[in-house]
């Protein structure tokens, strides 16, 4: 199920995700830092490993979600186009690309929710070691569901906003690109 190099790529590119994640989230709680002093900070009490807190997390997140929301756009797509008896539009893609979006964000909010712990957590606890399960365990077990979930609706709404854009896009891209193919000599 895992495309050539698919998992690596998404493995490759939370080596530069996760350092801005955790940068952006440390200065969302910080009321008067400045980017470059949260980095400046990181590096001096935690070192480049201050940077990467979260990584293996983020890696947790992205892989379930990707392999979720994928193949859902794409039978969303292959059902549309099955209903209508021809392509989907990119506009129509688009719409598959939020749903999916939408429904993968909401199914992987609890793995999201235990990365951000872990980024946000005081340096040297335990949550900081990096331990998902110990950390969805301790939610549960405080919160329950609700503190899984925590942040669902919104995390829905920005991720399925970016599906419709991105996923609609990349179809009208490919459907250019395949178009001027068979156009050339």
């Amino acid at each position: 199920m895992d495309p050539p190099g698919f998992t690596a790529s998404l493995v490759v590119a939370c080596l530069i995700r996760v350092p801005s994640e955790v940068v952006k989230q440390r200065a969302q709680v910080s009321a008067s830092s400045r980017t470059f002093q949260i980095f400046s900070h990181i590096l001096y009490q935690e070192g480049i490993r201050g940077l990467y807190r979260g990584y293996t997390s983020t890696v947790l997140r992205e892989i379930p979600f990707s392999l979720v929301q994928f193949p859902l756009w794409e039978s969303l797509k292959a059902l549309w186009s099955w209903r209508q008896d021809r392509m989907v539009d990119s506009w129509q893609s688009a719409v598959c690309g939020a749903f999916a979006g939408g429904f993968a964000a909401m199914v992987t909010t609890p793995l999201d929710v235990a990365k951000t712990r872990i980024m946000l957590a005081k340096a040297g606890s335990s949550t900081a070691s990096g331990n998902v399960l110990s950390v969805l365990h301790e939610v549960w077990r405080i919160q329950g569901l609700s503190g899984l979930f925590a942040g669902v609706f919104p995390r829905m709404a920005a991720i399925s906003l970016g599906g419709f854009i991105f996923l609609g896009a990349y179809d009208q891209t490919r459907s250019l690109l395949l178009k001027l193919g068979k156009e050339s000599p």
